[in-house]
């Protein structure tokens, strides 16, 4: 892991000299120069060259989102937006993912003291991650939505449940690998690390835009074909209950090594009931559903990482690769057809 020099852009003061005091806090972390506009941050970056950008979304001038999208045709480079958690704030967040934004980190301005603080201090950290990111090397098209909704039904599954787990970057892979879901899918849940609101904002687009129904996951809610649950709350954990049809259980819990929902808890729970799955673990910061995947695989059951080469952000597939937790390390195309040739077949 190399060091982040990160270039702050933001058009208040106040905020630049913030963020910039949280991130020389981060061990690895050299902050090499703030911009307040598009221009400025533009010369920053030819002179200054960092690995890593801070942008927030309004700006005067050029948007932060037009400046993204220079970025990404001209010179790619990881960029983590910072905008609010209003509605307006989260749809600008999904844009910028779309553009190739690693991260879309919230500014917690109606916190108190303390939130605020404890928000901000994760940044350093989200910060290293996004410096030794796989930006550039991350294609940038993507299926259309007429495409998805041409697949159609004509696919079988077989009863084997889809389980998944991401984090940092995971809105971009889930779209990926949700718009090759047929309108049958195998049942599935996914373990998803990101604010609530954009999160729930991601499942209202993916819903209208995939073949398959994404839905967010509740209690009680059961496993079965053609439905997506996906799990982000931060105050509740989710397993897997058997049963015909399986459903799924939020539970009240400590975090698990930090997490929560937690994967390894996930697919734990999907080991020891004894419930024939296949698992993945997408890109994502930390080494959460490492431990958990190794228990699935030790079951029998069919294990798999994003390729580290190509996975966003490639902590996470690395820690259950170095688990020994992996039967196989794919490319979200071909992991995505993994899934569904294990889950099903094509009638």
């Amino acid at each position: 892991m190399h060091d982040a020099r990160v270039l702050v852009v933001d058009d208040s003061a106040a905020m630049r000299a913030l963020f910039c005091d949280v991130l020389e806090q981060t061990k690895n972390v050299l902050v090499v120069g703030t911009a307040a506009n598009a221009d400025e941050a533009r010369d920053q970056i030819a002179e200054l060259r960092p690995n890593v950008v801070t942008l927030d979304v309004e700006m005067p001038g050029m948007s932060g989102i037009e400046f993204l999208e220079e970025i990404m045709n001209t010179n790619p480079l990881p960029v983590v937006m910072l905008s609010s958690l209003t509605q307006s704030g989260t749809e600008t967040s999904l844009k910028a993912f779309e553009l190739g934004a690693v991260e879309c980190f919230p500014k917690p301005l109606k916190a108190t003291p303390e939130q605020f603080a404890k928000q901000v201090g994760k940044l350093g950290k989200i910060v290293l991650a996004a410096a030794n990111s796989n930006v550039r090397d991350k294609p940038r098209a993507r299926p259309k939505a007429e495409e998805a909704a041409e697949s159609g039904p004509d696919y079988s599954p077989n009863g084997k449940i889809a389980a998944f787990s991401t984090s940092m970057g995971g809105v971009d892979a889930l779209t990926e690998v949700l718009m090759q879901y047929p309108k049958n899918c195998p049942p599935s849940v996914i373990i998803l690390q990101t604010e609530p609101a954009l999160a729930e904002m991601f499942i209202t687009r993916a819903d209208k835009d995939c073949a398959c129904s994404v839905k967010a996951a509740v209690d009680g809610a059961e496993l079965t074909a053609g439905t997506v649950h996906i799990a982000f709350d931060p105050t509740k954990h989710v397993i897997v209950e058997p049963g015909i049809p399986a459903k799924l259980r939020l539970v009240d819990r400590d975090p698990v090594e930090g997490f929560r929902p937690s994967a390894t808890l996930l697919f734990g729970s999907l080991s020891r009931a004894g419930m024939a799955t296949i698992g993945s673990v997408l890109t994502g910061m930390g080494e959460d559903g490492a431990k958990g995947l190794r228990l699935l695989k030790a079951a029998g059951f069919r294990t798999l990482a994003q390729d580290r080469t190509t996975a966003t952000v490639p902590q996470a597939p690395t820690a259950a690769v170095e688990a020994g937790a992996v039967d196989a390390e794919l490319k979200l195309e071909d992991l995505a057809k993994d899934v569904l040739a294990n889950c099903g077949a094509a009638l």
